[in-house]
Protein backbone atom coordinates (compact mmCIF):
# COMPACT_ATOMS: atom_id res chain seq x y z
CA UNK A 1 0.00 0.00 0.00
CA UNK A 2 2.48 2.39 0.69
CA UNK A 3 4.39 3.76 -2.72
CA UNK A 4 5.77 7.13 -3.50
CA UNK A 5 2.71 9.79 -3.87
CA UNK A 6 3.64 13.07 -5.72
CA UNK A 7 0.13 14.77 -6.67
CA UNK A 8 -1.12 15.64 -3.46
CA UNK A 9 -1.53 19.58 -3.40
CA UNK A 10 -3.83 20.19 -0.81
CA UNK A 11 -5.25 18.94 2.68
CA UNK A 12 -6.81 20.01 5.60
CA UNK A 13 -6.76 19.21 8.78
CA UNK A 14 -9.73 19.37 11.42
CA UNK A 15 -8.24 19.47 15.04
CA UNK A 16 -9.18 21.64 17.72
CA UNK A 17 -6.20 20.87 20.14
CA UNK A 18 -3.75 23.75 19.09
CA UNK A 19 -0.34 21.61 20.69
CA UNK A 20 -1.55 18.85 17.91
CA UNK A 21 -2.23 21.21 15.50
CA UNK A 22 0.97 23.55 15.71
CA UNK A 23 3.03 19.80 15.66
CA UNK A 24 1.49 18.49 13.03
CA UNK A 25 1.60 21.76 11.18
CA UNK A 26 5.33 22.45 11.55
CA UNK A 27 6.16 18.49 10.53
CA UNK A 28 4.32 19.03 7.60
CA UNK A 29 5.79 22.50 6.44
CA UNK A 30 9.35 20.24 6.90
CA UNK A 31 8.66 17.62 5.04
CA UNK A 32 6.29 18.84 2.40
CA UNK A 33 6.52 22.61 1.82
CA UNK A 34 4.97 22.67 -1.09
CA UNK A 35 1.70 21.21 -0.11
CA UNK A 36 -1.00 23.86 0.94
CA UNK A 37 -2.74 23.17 4.57
CA UNK A 38 -5.92 24.42 5.71
CA UNK A 39 -7.06 24.07 9.18
CA UNK A 40 -9.95 23.82 11.09
CA UNK A 41 -10.54 24.12 14.89
CA UNK A 42 -14.04 21.91 14.75
CA UNK A 43 -15.88 19.77 12.73
CA UNK A 44 -18.50 22.32 11.99
CA UNK A 45 -16.01 24.77 10.39
CA UNK A 46 -14.59 21.95 8.48
CA UNK A 47 -17.75 20.88 6.77
CA UNK A 48 -18.90 24.49 6.72
CA UNK A 49 -15.36 25.10 4.43
CA UNK A 50 -15.86 22.14 2.30
CA UNK A 51 -19.31 22.95 1.19
CA UNK A 52 -18.06 26.54 0.36
CA UNK A 53 -15.36 25.46 -1.53
CA UNK A 54 -16.69 22.52 -3.51
CA UNK A 55 -14.15 24.15 -6.45
CA UNK A 56 -11.29 23.81 -4.23
CA UNK A 57 -11.52 20.36 -2.61
CA UNK A 58 -8.83 18.89 -0.68
CA UNK A 59 -7.22 15.39 -1.67
CA UNK A 60 -6.81 14.52 1.83
CA UNK A 61 -8.75 15.31 5.14
CA UNK A 62 -6.69 14.35 8.30
CA UNK A 63 -10.02 14.26 10.65
CA UNK A 64 -9.40 13.57 14.85
CA UNK A 65 -12.21 12.15 16.29
CA UNK A 66 -12.92 14.60 19.82
CA UNK A 67 -14.05 17.89 18.47
CA UNK A 68 -16.36 20.81 19.78
CA UNK A 69 -19.57 21.27 17.68
CA UNK A 70 -19.06 18.06 15.68
CA UNK A 71 -16.91 15.24 16.45
CA UNK A 72 -14.99 12.84 13.67
CA UNK A 73 -17.70 10.27 13.40
CA UNK A 74 -20.30 12.81 12.61
CA UNK A 75 -17.77 14.74 10.27
CA UNK A 76 -16.98 11.65 8.47
CA UNK A 77 -20.60 10.33 7.79
CA UNK A 78 -21.69 13.87 6.53
CA UNK A 79 -19.00 13.91 3.79
CA UNK A 80 -19.24 9.96 3.33
CA UNK A 81 -23.02 10.89 2.70
CA UNK A 82 -22.70 13.22 -0.05
CA UNK A 83 -20.92 11.79 -3.81
CA UNK A 84 -18.86 15.43 -4.48
CA UNK A 85 -16.79 14.50 -1.96
CA UNK A 86 -15.92 10.74 -2.96
CA UNK A 87 -12.47 12.03 -4.43
CA UNK A 88 -11.23 13.17 -0.63
CA UNK A 89 -9.31 10.79 1.35
CA UNK A 90 -9.96 10.86 4.43
CA UNK A 91 -7.54 10.06 7.45
CA UNK A 92 -8.69 9.60 10.82
CA UNK A 93 -6.15 11.29 13.32
CA UNK A 94 -6.60 10.40 16.77
CA UNK A 95 -5.00 9.48 19.89
CA UNK A 96 -7.76 6.84 20.58
CA UNK A 97 -6.35 3.51 19.89
CA UNK A 98 -9.97 2.03 20.47
CA UNK A 99 -11.11 -0.86 18.50
CA UNK A 100 -14.52 0.39 18.48
CA UNK A 101 -13.50 3.66 17.12
CA UNK A 102 -11.10 2.26 14.41
CA UNK A 103 -14.09 -0.36 13.66
CA UNK A 104 -16.62 2.05 13.38
CA UNK A 105 -14.43 4.85 11.28
CA UNK A 106 -13.45 2.05 9.22
CA UNK A 107 -17.58 1.50 8.76
CA UNK A 108 -18.34 4.77 7.82
CA UNK A 109 -15.84 4.92 4.98
CA UNK A 110 -12.51 6.40 6.11
CA UNK A 111 -9.46 5.67 3.77
CA UNK A 112 -7.11 4.88 7.07
CA UNK A 113 -6.76 5.33 10.87
CA UNK A 114 -3.77 6.74 12.73
CA UNK A 115 -3.42 6.80 15.91
CA UNK A 116 -1.50 9.79 17.14
CA UNK A 117 2.20 9.28 18.34
CA UNK A 118 3.34 11.49 21.29
CA UNK A 119 7.40 12.49 19.86
CA UNK A 120 7.56 15.03 17.03
CA UNK A 121 9.82 11.97 15.05
CA UNK A 122 7.12 10.18 15.70
CA UNK A 123 4.52 12.38 14.34
CA UNK A 124 6.96 12.52 11.46
CA UNK A 125 7.67 9.34 10.22
CA UNK A 126 3.83 8.80 10.45
CA UNK A 127 2.89 11.82 8.42
CA UNK A 128 5.16 10.22 5.94
CA UNK A 129 4.14 6.79 5.68
CA UNK A 130 0.05 8.68 4.95
CA UNK A 131 1.80 10.78 2.45
CA UNK A 132 3.54 8.06 0.44
CA UNK A 133 -0.11 6.10 -0.21
CA UNK A 134 -0.03 6.34 -3.50
CA UNK A 135 -4.48 6.54 -3.30
CA UNK A 136 -5.22 6.70 -7.16
CA UNK A 137 -3.71 2.87 -7.27
CA UNK A 138 -4.83 2.07 -3.36
CA UNK A 139 -7.92 0.49 -2.86
CA UNK A 140 -9.31 0.91 1.12
CA UNK A 141 -8.27 -2.27 2.73
CA UNK A 142 -8.98 -3.38 6.35
CA UNK A 143 -5.72 -5.55 6.60
CA UNK A 144 -4.01 -2.10 5.81
CA UNK A 145 -6.57 0.39 8.12
CA UNK A 146 -4.75 1.10 11.10
CA UNK A 147 -1.41 3.01 11.11
CA UNK A 148 0.21 3.75 14.08
CA UNK A 149 4.17 4.13 15.28
CA UNK A 150 4.44 0.64 14.85
CA UNK A 151 3.50 0.70 10.82
CA UNK A 152 0.49 -0.99 9.42
CA UNK A 153 -1.58 -3.30 10.99
CA UNK A 154 -4.77 -5.39 10.89
CA UNK A 155 -7.71 -4.28 12.66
Amino acid sequence: MLQQQNSITSIYLAEDDEDDSTLFLEVFSEIHPEIAVNVSEDGQQLLDHLHETMWDKPQIIFLDINMPLKNGFECLKEIRSSSCFDSIKIVMFSTSSSKLHIELCYKLGADLYAVKPGPFQEVREIIKDIMTVDWGKTERNRSEFLLSANKMSIV
